[in-house]
């Protein structure tokens, strides 16, 4: 328990102080008096409304600690810790406005420990595999964002070390980047190291926005897969029990035991107060019998990471969480394209139903075919992290209009050989190429056609107008119907930047969908889509 009150003169109540380690990251059962490891100078805290914890070590259980924080006194009392050596302490701060910066000090029986240069506003957690792990000094045009990042002086950026554990940690094992503001050095480690490309670029223009300061989590791993960043509970609501994975091929295989990297790079964080977060990540998970599950575990996994966050923290319940979806240069049709799906829970959009206050970024357009790094590392991260900065907008801060999603089709009409979307007067349509969706036919009039039915026949589009697309159904030939249609299921279904189908006003790419024509259609390919409920993939 910590009470708060106006600040008293501290050195009438506490005397003149000696000052403790307050080395950043001081490793757990050592006696120290300290912050907890991811609390040091130049961090951010969670502004108003929500209310930022602080929290550390001291030797002694039992002792009254006292806070200062932006004018205000805190006291609390140390509780028994990891090992009898060590208590902890904590206490949940008042809610703050943007802004600072400010010193916050603690003090002990006769000692003081101090972080100082400290900013509120809203703070990001950046995670997933090894497309958010790429780092700036990777991605195109990496030179002059480097040079630009020192104008940044308000977004401060942290990246967590890669460990795992096989129990959850209390504290972060080790820290490869303590909170710094941005610079060349700071943003452009190794490849693959820190900072994250898409973390920073996305904190970036949110702070170009929002004119507030933003601090970035880089917590990311290479290879790695959803159950890896799961907790048991997350796992065990889709049928999954503590095993291992089967090895993975990727060049930055990362480890794939269950929950051991939300036991060592997310369970540890629980206890700072969080805006949001965006995931970038699925690779290693489009394959059998992973990809399967993807629509369980994934939602899954948001679910608990935000329940367990406003379990310890004044973290929202629901707080607001992006994605991306994993591209590779290939003309596959299984693997990556169920990924997609199943990342929204088989709706084909955020938010929806099943997965409120989510928000993504489409980038089924934006292939990079020669990337030194492999067609599954594209560089161009900008396009993606400027996509999702829209869609964040809308979901996260409730800008008008929310912006959450490229087109989608409202019905389709069949006449004769020409197969009709009509995508209705939400969006204006540009359409810069005819290839892209497919239909499904079949001698029965009703059904569903599997990944590599060879009922999938391409449906190029004839014409448009500004709000429809008319294809040519002559693929189903005399005997069969029309009685499905999938839009960009590919790998990498498009060139760069010419996909079928963008939106005019954001010239944001429409997403990929499939869809199957009811019962109750009858005979032709008409039908209005419901796209309030899942489409469960064959």
């Amino acid at each position: 328990m910590s009470v708060a009150i106006d600040l008293p003169d501290f050195n009438s109540t506490y005397g003149s102080s000696s000052v403790a380690d307050d080395k950043v990251g001081a490793k757990q059962g050592e006696g120290r008096f300290a912050f907890a490891s991811y609390y040091n100078d130049h961090m951010v805290l969670q502004q108003a409304p929500q209310r930022a914890v602080i929290w550390g070590y001291y030797p002694m259980v039992g002792t009254q600690i006292m806070i200062q924080a932006v004018d205000m006194a805190y006291f609390t009392y140390v509780e028994p810790g990891p090992t009898p050596e060590e208590g902890t302490w904590s206490v949940t701060l008042d809610p703050v406005p943007a802004g600072g910066p400010y010193t916050i000090h603690v003090y002990g029986r006769d000692a003081e420990i101090n972080i100082t240069d400290v900013m509120f506003g809203d703070v990001w957690v950046c995670s997933g595999q090894s497309n958010m792990q790429f780092t700036v000094s990777q991605m195109f045009n990496a030179s002059e964002e480097l040079a630009g990042s020192v104008n940044y002086t308000d977004i401060r950026i942290f990246t967590v070390d890669m460990q795992l554990s096989t129990i959850p940690l209390m504290d972060l094992a080790q820290i490869t980047e303590t909170w710094s503001l941005p610079s060349s050095i700071k943003l452009g480690g190794g490849n693959f190291t820190y900072f994250s490309a898409v973390c920073w670029l996305f904190g970036k223009l949110l702070y170009e926005e929002l004119q507030y300061p933003i601090g970035l989590i880089d917590t990311t791993w290479g290879g790695t897969p959803v159950e890896a960043w799961s907790s048991p509970d997350a796992l065990a609501t889709c049928g999954l029990t503590q095993k291992s994975l089967p090895a993975s091929v990727n060049n930055l295989e990362g480890p794939r035991n269950f929950s051991v990297l939300w036991n060592a790079m997310v369970y540890p964080l629980l206890k700072m107060t969080i805006y949001g977060a965006i995931w970038y990540q699925g690779e290693s998970d489009s394959s059998e019998p992973m990809m399967h599950q993807y629509n369980c575990t994934f939602p899954a996994m948001i679910d608990d990471w935000r329940a367990k966050f406003s379990e310890q923290s004044d973290t929202s319940s629901i707080f607001p969480f992006g994605f991306l979806a994993p591209d590779r240069s290939s003309d596959i049709r299984v693997g990556f394209p169920d990924i997609r799906w199943h990342q929204t829970a088989d709706y084909g959009y955020v938010p929806n139903f099943r997965m409120p206050n989510v928000f993504m970024s489409v980038a089924i357009d934006l292939p990079d075919f020669d990337s030194i790094y492999g067609s599954v590392h594209p560089r161009d991260k900008q396009d993606v992290a400027q996509r999702l900065l829209l869609s964040a907008l809308g979901v996260a801060y409730y800008r008008v209009p929310a912006i959450t999603t490229g087109p989608l089709p409202i019905r389709v009409t069949q006449d004769g050989d020409i197969i009709s979307l009509d995508y209705g007067a939400l969006w204006v349509l540009r359409v810069p190429s005819t290839l892209g969706f497919e239909l499904c036919c079949s001698s029965n009039i009703t059904g569903t056609c599997a990944y590599l039915d060879p009922g999938w026949v391409d449906a190029p589009i004839l014409s448009n107008t500004v709000s429809a697309v008319a294809l040519d159904a002559t693929g189903c030939t005399s005997g069969t119907y029309a009685i499905g249609i999938r839009y960009a299921w590919r790998e990498s279904p498009f060139d760069f930047k010419n996909a079928a189908v963008y939106d005019v006003a954001f010239d944001l790419p429409a997403p990929p969908f499939i869809s199957f024509k009811p019962e109750s259609a009858g005979s032709f390919f008409q039908y209005t889509f419901d796209w309030s409920k899942p489409t469960i993939l064959p």
